[in-house]
């Protein structure tokens, strides 16, 4: 009994209730994290058209701001659960500190690169200088979001590795609350403030997610952890940090071909209207809630994943897959009945033109059937992932953002305009997961050699 007790909780408790336990608060943290776009769409859209516009034109930037963050943060994850499941506290530690300082370094480098070249971007979508301005007045403040977005969400990462899922979600909520009580004062100039427009949404996205930075530190320095913050423990390992890379970029993969899909899609319909990308841009902050809700789902599995393959559990492994899949397709199956009720009134959240309305309905419908396919599929990527095979991990992230979707979307476009691009989305997921389920079921995971991988 004494030796069960001081096992943790990875190893020993009932893969089902760990995994809900697990899984509930960065289920609840990641769609928070996507809130932040999607509460300031809502906010500008009452301001203008051309606002939501803009919003939704930067979108791709914010996302890939997100995706990098995630990148080293589940590195750090994944490693840190893989090192204390081999009760290795040293190297979990320095995993800690050097995700830290990576964190940090990488954010800045993108900082400084967005600012020489967001104004080319903007102008690959659009020639309207009132839309332009607007995006630039929105992006000069929201490109320092960068650095703390990176660096928090590595700590939640860190905590997550643990099994310490509460925290993160606290300092999260505490984010967007942040964000949600100020777009509304600083966008329209309450209690004294000067309207701001889509600068003021930009402000309260910056605060927020200050404010998770800080709270994320306090709780590391002076919470008692599973890993310890000691100053001997940042010194740069090269192989850490290379490890960190290696391990995260699935997720990367997943996160920025959101940004790259994001992109290409806005490429074909801009040759419809810009009402189209702004529809686009509204309706895939309504999927970034469905699937960064899935992703929390699968932040939660990939340390139990993770533990268990480095304590060579292979029964509780292959447990873990099977729960974390079948609680997937449940999530998304309620997110696809929640959408097809309540089209309507989702379109109408964003102060939509008639033509909006129209072609809407069936965008959101035809896209969300594809999400329980999304379910299987990033589940099984993320399995991939948890057992080092990486490169197959990326493979199926490539296959449902680009290489399936793209030549689809072009196909759809050309045959059936704009409801083809819509098409294009549900086409690509069922053929990415008859995809993945045939790797899965090709992949041998060597069990005996973990130590030496």
């Amino acid at each position: 009994m004494e030796e069960v007790l001081v096992k943790n909780k990875m190893e020993v408790e009932p893969i089902k209730s760990l995994i809900l336990k697990m899984s509930i608060p960065p289920l609840i943290s990641m769609c928070m994290q996507y809130s932040y776009n999607l509460l300031d769409c809502i906010f500008v859209s009452c301001v203008s058209e051309k606002s939501l516009s803009a919003v939704s034109i930067i979108f791709p930037i914010t996302t890939l701001y997100i995706a990098i963050a995630i990148w080293i943060g589940v590195g750090v994850s994944v490693l840190v659960a893989k090192y204390l499941g081999e009760k290795d506290e040293e190297k979990a530690n320095t995993i800690v500190a050097n995700g830290i300082i990576v964190s940090f370094v990488v954010s800045s480098l993108v900082t400084f690169i967005t600012m020489n070249i967001i104004r080319g971007f903007i102008l690959s979508f659009t020639s309207d200088q009132e839309t332009i301005g607007l995006a630039l007045e929105y992006m000069d403040i929201c490109v320092f979001m960068a650095i703390p977005c990176a660096v928090h969400i590595c700590i939640q990462k860190v905590l997550q590795g643990t099994g310490n899922m509460l925290a993160p979600m606290c300092f999260q909520i505490a984010g967007v609350l942040t964000n949600l009580i100020f777009d509304p004062i600083l966008i329209f100039g309450y209690f004294g403030f000067k309207p701001m427009g889509v600068r003021g949404a930009a402000i309260a996205t910056v605060m927020g997610y200050t404010i998770s930075t800080v709270l994320a530190f306090l709780v590391l320095i002076f919470q008692k952890q599973k890993v310890k913050l000691g100053l001997k423990y940042f010194l740069i390992r090269f192989d850490h940090v290379r490890d960190i890379f290696v391990v995260g970029f699935p997720s990367f993969i997943m996160n920025v071909l959101g940004a790259a899909m994001v992109y290409n899609t806005n490429l074909f319909l801009k040759e419809y209207s810009e009402i189209a990308i702004a529809f686009f841009g509204a309706y895939f902050k309504i999927q970034q809630m469905v699937i960064m809700t899935l992703n929390g789902l699968i932040q939660g599995c990939i340390p139990v994943m993770s533990y268990n393959y480095g304590a060579k559990r292979e029964d509780r492994l292959k447990e873990s897959l099977k729960i974390g899949t079948i609680v997937a397709i449940i999530l998304t199956s309620f997110s696809i009945v929640m959408l097809w009720t309540f089209t309507k009134n989702i379109l109408r959240t964003f102060n939509p033109p008639k033509e909006m309305f129209d072609f809407g309905i069936f965008g959101i419908r035809i896209m969300s059937l594809g999400y329980v396919f999304v379910g299987i599929t990033t589940m099984i990527a993320s399995y991939m992932q948890s057992t080092k095979n990486v490169g197959k991990s990326i493979l199926i992230n490539l296959c449902r953002q680009l290489l399936v979707l793209v030549p689809v979307m072009f196909i759809g476009s050309k045959t059936f305009g704009l409801k083809g691009i819509w098409s294009a989305f549900l086409i690509t997921e069922l053929i990415c997961v008859v995809f993945s389920f045939v790797l899965y079921k090709n992949t041998k995971i060597d069990m005996e050699n973990i130590g030496s991988r």
